[in-house]
């Protein structure tokens, strides 16, 4: 095989826009844009995997120079699910929901833990919304603690 001098010119411009990024941020997949209904509705599966509209994880959600319009949407949705899983953990309790809330968490976090610091104050948020004990309470019981342990290490596998 011949090399022909005229492809010197072509190959590194070939390596070059094969290896050169847009400046633009990845895009978060549209189902992760959905509001808390859908991420709670998705999160009646776990602890099997969960996946929102179209088969997204959620730790497909948090992207690694996100936007800040999404990393936004993605959490007032995800903060949203976990109060309310946290209301009925406290109030019923519902270890379906106490499972569920853990589970968002470990997707949360596992997925945050690889994107560079950006989602770190979503998981701060996450975690106050998921361990709120109420005014005057006492800290969760051993139950709670292996219901969302349960939860936590499937969305960490899985989420």
């Amino acid at each position: 095989m011949r090399f022909s001098p005229a492809l010197a010119g072509v190959i590194p411009a070939l390596v070059c826009v094969a290896g050169c990024g847009s400046d633009e941020p990845p895009p978060t997949p549209r189902a992760c844009l959905a509001p808390a209904s859908a991420y709670l509705r998705a999160l009646e599966a776990a602890p099997q995997q969960v996946l929102l509209d179209a088969g997204t994880p959620i730790s497909s959600c948090l992207v690694e120079e996100q936007a800040p319009g999404p990393v936004q949407a993605v959490g007032r949705s995800v903060v949203a699910a976990a109060t309310e899983l946290n209301r009925r953990a406290r109030e019923e309790p519902d270890p379906a929901a106490i499972v569920q809330l853990g589970y968002l968490v470990g997707a949360v976090q596992e997925a945050a833990a690889s994107t560079g610091g950006i989602h770190e104050d979503l998981v701060l948020r996450l975690d106050s919304a998921a361990r709120y004990a109420g005014s005057g309470r006492a800290p969760f019981s051993a139950s709670f603690e292996r219901s969302f342990g349960e939860g936590y290490g499937a969305g960490q596998a899985d989420g």
